[in-house]
């Protein structure tokens, strides 16, 4: 009888708020009673589901700890019929643990601990949890079920993996936080697929799925036969439960004697569910390009930040440039274009023509456009600067000042309002410098901060071509790049094109090779030079820039982290 050899296992890839305990307890309880609808045994929720990830010095409060358990044995009364896998923040004996409560029948029955603590990039673990030391290992309908988090799944033949295998698990279910970062989904499904050939087992998958501050979760609970083979994928950047049905018969299964430590026995739980069984939709979601998932990420984290904090619409500068223009794209997708109002502000220097594009684009978006000039304001700051500044014709205070008027202008509506002021500064420029603090560095989030200048045009492309017309006017796209500070300008009179600096900053920053290694790939020495005593003289810019969502290996900010003071140039 299927019903009596199928353990059927739902993966619930939801978005939870760090802090948000009773909430997040709620959308636990709630796709528990889906899944169990679905006729699943057990369902399994992301790392630290319940708390939110990643908690960070949160967790060194004890009265956080404290209402992260309790709310814990609270839910465990609330989830019938079905067996639950959380995360949350375990307290024992003084010492904290990233765990895994299994909940069934209404109690708390065990509870595995994160063996693997990631301390590298976005990751502090060691800084606040301990170490777990053993397998949680439980068997339902004749599959030995074994457990692990995140970082286990990275550490190829570590102790997680190895205490897995050594119990003799048919299915190992790995609850991850695992942030996104282009090209990512890839490299998990290899570690899937390869530690389901390696343990001989099946290897479930669930990954949290929404933004936290700079971090963007893209879920894709991924399901692997002990083969290796991938049989179902979930669908990326929503909220999702994946349904799968695994075979305790099932031939491929490695059937070997467990041998399971005194300390921690195996577990035998037996199913709740009583409702007729049904056969798993086992599918794997279409695959998404670069340019797609890059996209993808943008509007979940500048959608969930403006959610998650409280503010209902955004508000940007609008000046006829391609980032801005990209920027505003990625609002009105995140909040809707009732919810989006853009600002254009142009002073002596603004051409016709990117007002005119401005006027385009808020048009092509539908959004409201206001239209507030500047040249009042920049000259009543000449007027009472002029004694303090003396003789001498205006230089690059003059730029910047015009630059930090419009930060005024849009802190103001921000103030009046509550609107969330989105800064549209893309990461060539704040990796060199190419921007004004207290000027269009002023805001509360910045949707393009990881994007180089390069990508910016790739994503502008491609909105176009995914509506079949013109959102991004032509001419914004092929226009000479410019801030429009002083007459004639133009980018690359300051800096190397973009197709030679982005190359460099992506060398250097992103791969952190060194000035003699990236001149070895061929670029010209003087240039690299130049760009990396750019990128290093701006530090102390960056620490103040606004937040924004993280789409490469290594983001300003939570990833890359150097002083301020450096008198190191190699």
């Amino acid at each position: 009888m299927p019903e009596k050899k199928t353990l059927r296992v739902a993966l619930a890839q939801i978005n939870t708020t760090v802090g948000a305990i009773e909430e997040n307890a709620a959308l636990i309880i709630e796709y528990a009673a889906l899944a169990r609808r679905q006729q699943a045994d057990i369902v399994a929720f992301p790392e630290l589901t319940l708390c939110g990830y990643p908690p960070e010095d949160l967790l060194l409060r004890g009265s956080f700890i404290e209402d992260n358990q309790l709310a814990m044995r609270k839910l465990a009364h609330s989830i019938e019929g079905i067996t639950a896998v959380v995360g949350y923040a375990e307290a024992d004996a003084g010492r904290v643990f990233n765990s895994a409560a299994v909940v069934d029948d209404g109690r708390i029955v065990g509870s595995y601990r994160k063996m693997e603590l990631p301390n590298y990039g976005v990751f502090d673990e060691k800084r606040y949890f301990s170490e777990g030391d053993r397998p949680f290992v439980f068997e339902m309908k004749g599959v030995r079920t074994a457990l692990t988090i995140c970082e286990d799944l990275w550490v190829t033949g570590g102790r997680a993996e190895t205490e897995a295998r050594r119990a003799g698990a048919e299915l190992i279910i790995n609850m991850s936080a695992s942030p996104f970062h282009a090209g990512k989904a890839h490299v998990r499904e290899e570690l899937v697929s390869g530690l389901a050939t390696r343990a001989g087992a099946f290897v479930l998958y669930v990954n949290l799925v929404g933004g936290q501050d700079e971090l963007v979760f893209d879920g894709g609970a991924i399901a692997a036969e002990p083969g290796g083979s991938v049989f179902a994928h979930s669908q990326r950047f929503v909220e999702n439960l994946l349904v799968v049905d695994i075979d305790s018969d099932d031939p491929r299964l490695a059937k070997r004697a467990p041998r399971v430590s005194a300390q921690q026995p195996r577990l035998s739980l037996s199913s709740k569910v009583t409702a007729s069984w049904a056969p798993a939709s086992h599918t794997v979601a279409p695959q998404m390009s670069d340019i797609d998932e890059i996209l993808a990420a943008l509007i979940a984290g500048t959608r969930d930040y403006a959610r998650k904090n409280g503010f209902k619409k955004i508000v940007l500068g609008l000046s006829g440039g391609i980032d801005s223009a990209l920027s505003a794209c990625v609002a009105v997708e995140a909040l809707g274009r009732q919810n989006v109002v853009c600002v254009t502000m142009p002073s002596e220097y603004t051409s016709a023509e990117t007002l005119s594009d401005a006027e385009i684009l808020a048009s092509n978006l539908g959004v409201r456009l206001i239209k507030i000039p500047i040249g009042n304001a920049l000259d009543a700051y000449g007027s009472e600067l002029k004694d303090a500044f003396g003789p001498g014709e205006p230089g690059i205070e003059r730029e910047n000042l015009q630059a930090r008027i419009r930060g005024n202008i849009l802190m103001a509506l921000s103030n009046r309002f509550g609107w969330l002021v989105l800064t549209t500064g893309n990461k060539s420029e704040v990796a060199v410098g190419y921007c004004t603090l207290y000027g269009d560095m002023a805001g509360g989030f910045n949707a393009i901060k990881d994007v180089l200048k390069t990508t910016v045009y790739r994503l502008s492309e491609h909105i176009n071509a995914a509506a079949g017309r013109e959102i991004i006017p032509r001419a914004t796209i092929e226009r000479p790049p410019t801030a429009e500070l002083k007459p004639g300008q133009k980018d690359e009179d300051s800096l190397p094109p973009y197709s030679v600096l982005d190359p460099i900053l992506h060398a250097y920053v992103e791969d952190d090779l060194s000035m003699d290694e990236i001149v070895e790939m061929g670029h010209d020495p003087a240039a690299v030079a130049d760009v990396i005593r750019m990128v290093d003289a701006a530090e102390y810019k960056r620490r103040q820039s606004a937040p924004g969502v993280k789409i490469t290996p290594k983001a300003f900010g939570r990833d890359r982290r150097l002083p301020i003071t450096n008198s190191y140039r190699r």
